[in-house]
């Protein structure tokens, strides 16, 4: 058996055990569709691969299906499967479009039934279904920056902004499910940029996320100089934002991944440390806890409030599998 390397997941094995369930986890991005199978227990992926989400639903999903299905001829069948999707999505179970990406932008893929042509290649198995968000929260609590926590925050900065909430273990869904990303903001002051949301003009994704960067600057993110001023405009945006988070869920962490974090030229730690420091900023001492300390030397505070995702980029994938694990306990 073939074993691939995951973060997280470090413990590579010669051979599963034949009482060891093995899950399929798919992440469906709106660039590409992520796909692993693994072990939930032992943390170790056995198979992976991606596809472009292009603009053809059947396509992508037909590929999909066939790979998953070849690496259980090889490996053995799939105990369960979850799906962790971008959105919008239907999430509610009485609902008729119930597993349906819904009114998302793109536009091949409205209303397209995502989790019933799942259902249909696979029948028998359990399947669990959630955002994109909300499948990396997870994944994030089980083996990452979230581990021993019932409250905290994932949030993914990239070509949009989306939010999933963990709240006593369990994501929030409730109405629909939360859009952060799209919580209007006032910016910088002095700052004209009319905001690159389609929809919301000046919202935290249309004043933060990578086309909105490109948008203001003529350049994609990971292109901008260390010094562009662009970076003061977004780390002060996404402080107000995360403030915002913390004001209305009171999370014990908040976990901020995608691509947009690494932050190109600028780098990571240094687009982490402005981030932190526009958040005290707005905070202005308001909410007074020891997580929210501005400076501290061993490493605490605000610092370990505001985090980079310990699985890093595959936050999503291993959180599907965590979702494929869980529909086999609610069954």
């Amino acid at each position: 058996m073939h074993v691939v390397q995951c973060a997280g997941w470090t413990q590579p094995i010669a051979r599963r055990s034949r009482t060891s369930p093995l899950f399929g986890g798919i992440e469906a991005g709106g660039t590409k569709f992520v796909c692993a199978v693994g072990n939930a227990r032992s943390q170790q992926l056995v198979a992976r691969a991606s596809f472009p989400t292009g603009e053809d639903p059947a396509i992508v999903l037909a590929a999909v299906a066939a790979w998953l299905k070849k690496v259980e001829e090889r490996s053995g069948r799939l105990a369960a499967l979850g799906v962790a999707s971008f959105g919008p999505v239907d999430l509610d179970e009485r609902s008729p479009t119930y597993g349906f990406i819904t009114t998302t932008p793109k536009a091949g893929w409205r209303n397209t039934d995502i989790l019933g042509s799942l259902r249909r290649a696979f029948p028998g198995i359990p399947v669990g279904f959630d955002t994109d968000v909300n499948a990396a929260a997870l994944g994030e609590g089980r083996w990452g920056a979230g581990r021993g926590l019932q409250d905290f925050v994932y949030i993914t900065v990239g070509t949009g902004i989306g939010g999933g909430a963990i709240v006593r273990g369990e994501p929030v869904h409730g109405l629909v499910h939360t859009e952060m990303g799209h919580i209007p903001l006032p910016g910088l002051e002095g700052d004209t940029f009319a905001g690159a949301c389609r929809v919301h003009g000046r919202c935290w994704e249309g004043l933060c996320a990578g086309p909105a960067i490109q948008a203001r600057t003529g350049k994609p993110a990971e292109d901008l100089a260390a010094d562009d001023p662009a970076w003061t405009m977004v780390t002060h945006a996404m402080g107000q934002a995360l403030a915002t988070i913390t004001y209305v869920l009171s999370p014990a962490r908040i976990i901020v991944g995608g691509s947009v974090r690494k932050a190109g030229k600028l780098g990571e730690a240094a687009f982490f440390a402005r981030v932190r420091s526009a958040f005290c900023a707005v905070n202005a001492d308001y909410i007074r806890a020891p997580q929210l300390r501005a400076h501290t030397t061993d490493g605490g505070g605000i610092d370990s409030y505001i985090v980079a995702p310990e699985l890093g980029d595959d936050a999503g994938v291993c959180g599907a599998i965590a979702l494929a694990e869980s529909a086999t306990q609610r069954r």
